[in-house]
């Protein structure tokens, strides 16, 4: 029998307008309420605040948290949080990527610069729920914290403790999200169950059969949440696939595709979505070799049709399967209409290989020479 070690992740509430019970899940004391300007100009946060002030919990808003936030956001949100006995991240990953580690900070006393990297935090942090509001991220699922340093440098914490105690999936929170956003968050959730389901390390039966499930989920449900963006179902299945993808690649790691994507988060700030959507084909295509059979097996869940071809085939079809759902999905295709040209390609295969966390986990091997290739082909 196979060994492996699994981590389930927080505790789970789910439905509609759950977002009401979530002073339900704190302790008494401030609450450090992390999310950001977008979300608070629209009003979104407005239900989860009134259920804390109505339940008498003091709330310190933080909403500075900034796409691909910075060392100097996050310590701005741990600053505020001085003296809260509970935090709350509300939003998409970034907010709630500030939330986990400004709850560990504040919880552990630790230094942020010694504990970079995986496994190095293991002190004890303050109560945590996390509550998204895009299906995508998966972030509410995961110990990793993902911060932007030196203004391109992209570094993660992933420990255990940075795991919240509850994720509130409230599918209200995601309707009549922009296509866009629906779209690049989407994919970004498949591209977590794909690397997971193929991760060279840790990959194990649990997370497969997860993986499995929210790649199922998503790709049935991707183009619907987009085209019909009030459609209460396509928007839970759409949350929770990205949820249990999450749990997924919290255990088997995800790999090439995020490698690649981080330099045009960082040097480009192109969403991650859309990084992940734009490389996504090109680093499945150089994986297709190494990675056939699984690429095979889930080539066969997203299209019945390929049931009876050979491995080779099932593959293929998966690739295209992937190259059709980002089209539908009306993603950018090329690096080029982000701002990318060919002056940029030897900056971002170098960036590329400073992510040696994620390397390591891809089915085969992605050299400097490898990444400036796959960048070229995504022009």
């Amino acid at each position: 029998m196979m060994s492996f070690q699994f981590s389930y992740g927080p505790k789970l509430l789910s439905g509609p307008g759950s977002a009401a019970r979530l002073a339900e899940l704190l302790p008494p004391g401030p609450c450090l309420f992390v999310t950001d300007a977008d979300l608070r100009r629209i009003g979104l946060p407005d239900a989860a605040l009134g259920a804390l002030a109505e339940a008498g919990i003091e709330v310190r808003l933080f909403d500075a948290v900034e796409a691909d936030p910075s060392r100097e956001t996050l310590l701005a949100a741990v600053e505020a949080g001085r003296g809260c006995a509970s935090v709350v991240g509300f939003g998409g990953g970034s907010p709630m990527d500030v939330a986990k580690l400004a709850a560990y900070l504040l919880g552990s006393g630790d230094e942020l610069e010694e504990i970079w990297g995986v496994g190095k935090a293991v002190g004890t942090r303050l109560p945590l729920v996390l509550v998204p509001t895009t299906a995508g991220t998966g972030s509410e699922a995961t110990p990793i914290s993902v911060i932007t340093v030196g203004g391109s440098l992209k570094l993660a914490v992933n420990s255990a403790p940075l795991t919240a105690d509850w994720a509130l999936l409230d599918a209200d929170l995601t309707l009549g999200l922009p296509r866009a956003v629906t779209a690049a968050t989407g994919l970004d959730a498949m591209v977590h169950a794909i690397e997971a389901y193929t991760s060279a390390r840790l990959k194990n039966p649990v997370s497969d059969a997860l993986a499995r499930e929210s790649l199922r989920l998503l790709a049935a449900n991707l183009q619907r949440a987009c085209e019909v963006p009030e459609d209460s179902d396509a928007r839970s299945a759409m949350l929770l696939g990205a949820h249990l993808a999450g749990v997924a690649f919290a255990n088997a790691p995800v790999a090439g595709v995020h490698a690649l994507a981080y330099p045009l988060g960082g040097h480009f700030h192109v969403p991650h979505g859309v990084s992940n959507a734009l490389m996504l084909t090109h680093v499945l295509g150089h994986n297709l070799h190494a990675a056939m059979p699984l690429y095979a097996e889930l080539g066969a869940l997203l299209d019945p049709a390929l049931e009876g071809e050979g491995a080779q085939a099932q593959a293929q079809g998966f690739v295209e399967r992937m190259r059709s759902l980002c089209i539908a999905a009306g993603v950018p295709l090329r690096l080029s209409e982000v701002g990318v040209g060919e002056a940029d390609l030897d900056l971002l295969a170098a960036e590329a290989m400073k992510q040696e966390r994620l390397l390591v986990n891809n089915p085969c091997p992605i050299g400097e020479a490898d990444a400036r290739r796959l960048y070229a082909a995504a022009l």
